[in-house]
């Protein structure tokens, strides 16, 4: 993972940005925040799990398909698998020594 600090690559209101193996973000002090760093990882592993530009493709239509469903960005946002997943494991700092391949689909699924 290698961090590039950067206000105009990452989007307006949000901290970081995931392009593998890189992680855009706006403030420097964010690469010792355990926390983030965890959530950006979850990111990473995702990609990788996917071969990366597969990733990406997901993630852009799912995001079309939540916008549509919930009429809201923010919420669509967050509901996206990906995001889902992240957000509710990024305090588990052990999270990516026991995760199981594909975990995502869980959050896809059950939703």
């Amino acid at each position: 993972m290698f961090f590039v600090v950067t206000k105009y690559l990452t989007p307006k209101g949000f901290r970081g940005l995931t392009l593998f193996p890189f992680v855009f973000i706006k403030h420097a002090m964010d690469k010792k925040n355990p926390v983030f760093v965890n959530h950006e990882k979850i990111h990473l592993r995702q990609q990788i799990e996917l071969l990366i530009l597969p990733f990406y493709v997901w993630y852009v239509c799912e995001f079309f398909f939540r916008w549509f469903q919930y009429k809201n960005r923010n919420l669509a946002y967050r509901n996206i698998s990906f995001e889902r997943e992240a957000y509710e494991n990024e305090s588990n700092l052990d999270y990516l020594k026991n995760r199981e391949m594909y975990r995502f689909v869980k959050f896809f699924v059950n939703h």
